[in-house]
């Protein structure tokens, strides 16, 4: 019993499948916004803590700049002008001028306590009004007199305080004071929390700008792979003639050249593979319709009548044979053991094709020129190519005639040459005559050649796989009826490198 497997389901385009799917399109755009954003996010968070720092550092300055006003009030008394005589002499005193000299900037408020108590205002206009912050009053009356002064942050619950305050007494005066200038550095922050975020304002306004900007570019960039996609969707199995519009010298363009390029040669191959099993169909058809024929109305009685049709149907399947044969040497020509070099004798090897040319046909055989050169060849397939074009030359030529067949060395090339004295080709055949199932050159009596019109593309194929090529060489009118087909083949000498125990190739160019 034969077991019989399950075809497996084509996969198919499911348009709600794609649409689960995040398109390129779509990650670029997410990456490029994605990265922008992120070299946004870190210049302003930068900037921002720099701004803080600097913000810091000039409040620092400041309150710094009101203890040095404070010692240098402090030591040029009530009036400078009477110099270092005249002293205050009371805490209240040194406080009320300390207060009074202090010219206070935005966000920055100064008070005065004697014992704890606030004795010295700055001005109405002043806004930051350190006396309405009780919890402020608290903390400052906790405050040590005996410490060194220094700047310190405290926060109550109206706000954050930057701020320095410094005792001051008075010899005679028993009363302690306490002079106090502080600025508010959570409105100072506030301030700067605006201007960042009007940046972050901008900065989204211009991610969206790169974001529409990117979008429009990736787009145009990716046409291509979207052309490229909705193309592979409509190509079938049957039919390749779809192709990509191509407009830009990109790598996307590259690309969709590119795959125009490989759908030409998958059409073109499938093409030649239609054409080849029709000419098949064709050629293996005719020879079982031929034999089936006679084979129905073959008088079995009559022994003359069966030897004929005998000899008839092993005549067609030899026909069918070398067919079959001809086809599995070209199916073959693409694999890279179709030829296999080796060191050949061209001087010899023209000999010996001479020699096996004798028995194709009553001919005058000449040799017109000889390459004595060893070359890296494939001997049994040059010399399948020579005879098949010498065959060829019988097959249109008159018995009698002259064949001549030569070999040179030319330039780093070796040519290999059949000339015939045949009606020669018709010039619009010469492009086709290497073609498969291609029958053009006729013999003497007008008939065309009763082979399947695979002996040329063979040679072509054996030319191809040696990187050389064959060709029908034009004969000059004047000398007469004829054709010349040229095997042209890149010389590669054979180097014999006894001490190293391996041969060497170097290939002409």
């Amino acid at each position: 019993m034969r077991a019989t497997h399950a075809r497996q389901p084509r996969a198919s385009w499911n348009p709600a499948r794609r649409a689960a799917h995040i398109t390129v399109r779509t990650r670029l755009l997410g990456a490029v916004v994605g990265l922008a954003g992120l070299t946004v996010l870190i210049a302003g968070a930068a900037a921002y803590a720099l701004q803080i720092q600097s913000t810091d550092a000039r409040i620092d300055k400041s309150l710094s700049r009101a203890v040095e006003v404070l010692r240098i009030t402090a030591d040029e008394g009530p009036n400078p002008d009477q110099g270092s005589k005249a002293r205050f002499t009371s805490v209240d005193d040194v406080l009320e001028k300390a207060v009074q000299m202090r010219g206070l900037t935005e966000n920055e408020g100064v008070i005065a306590l004697i014992d704890g108590e606030p004795r010295w205002f700055a001005s109405r206009p002043v806004v930051l009004r350190l006396e309405d912050d009780l919890e402020l009053l608290d903390l400052l009356r906790e405050l040590p007199t005996d410490e060194d002064v220094e700047l310190r942050t405290v926060r109550t619950t109206m706000t954050e305080y930057r701020m320095v305050a410094v005792p001051v007494m008075v010899g005679g005066d028993p009363s302690t004071g306490l002079f106090v200038v502080a600025v508010d550095r959570g409105d100072e922050l506030a301030s700067l929390g605006s201007t960042y975020f009007t940046y972050a304002t901008i900065a989204l306004g211009s991610l969206a700008v790169i974001a529409a900007v990117a979008w429009f570019v990736v787009g145009r960039l990716l046409s291509p792979v979207r052309l490229l996609r909705d193309a592979a969707r409509r190509i079938t199995e049957s039919d390749l003639s779809e192709r990509i519009p191509v407009s830009g010298s990109d790598d996307l363009s590259d690309l969709a050249a590119t795959v125009n390029a490989m759908l030409d040669r998958l059409e073109n191959a499938f093409g030649s593979q239609r054409e080849l099993l029709d000419d098949v169909g064709h050629e293996l058809r005719t020879p079982l319709t031929i034999v089936r024929g006679h084979l129905e109305l073959i008088n079995a009685r009559d022994p003359e009548d069966v030897r004929a049709v005998q000899s008839l149907a092993l005549d067609e399947l030899d026909r069918m044979h070398r067919l079959v044969d001809d086809l599995m040497t070209l199916a073959t020509a693409d694999r890279p053991d179709f030829v296999r070099p080796a060191p050949t004798d061209i001087g010899r090897l023209t000999d010996d094709v001479l020699d096996k040319a004798r028995s194709l046909g009553d001919r005058q055989w000449q040799i017109t020129a000889r390459a004595d050169v060893m070359l890296m060849v494939d001997s049994q397939r040059i010399t399948q190519a020579w005879l098949q074009l010498i065959a060829n030359a019988v097959s249109v030529s008159a018995p009698g005639t002259r064949i001549r067949i030569g070999s040179e060395l030319h330039a780093g090339r070796v040519r290999l040459w059949v000339h015939d004295q045949g009606p020669g080709v018709a010039p619009e055949e010469e492009q086709r005559i290497f073609e498969r199932f291609h029958r053009g050159r006729a013999d003497r009596s007008g008939r065309r050649s009763e082979g399947a019109g695979l002996g040329l593309p063979i040679v072509a194929a054996i030319a191809a796989a040696h990187r050389g090529r064959v060709r029908l060489e034009r004969w000059p009118a004047h000398a007469g009826p004829g054709s010349v087909f040229l095997l042209d083949l890149p010389a590669i000498p054979y180097v014999d490198t006894a001490r190293l125990g391996r041969p060497e190739l170097v290939e002409h160019r």
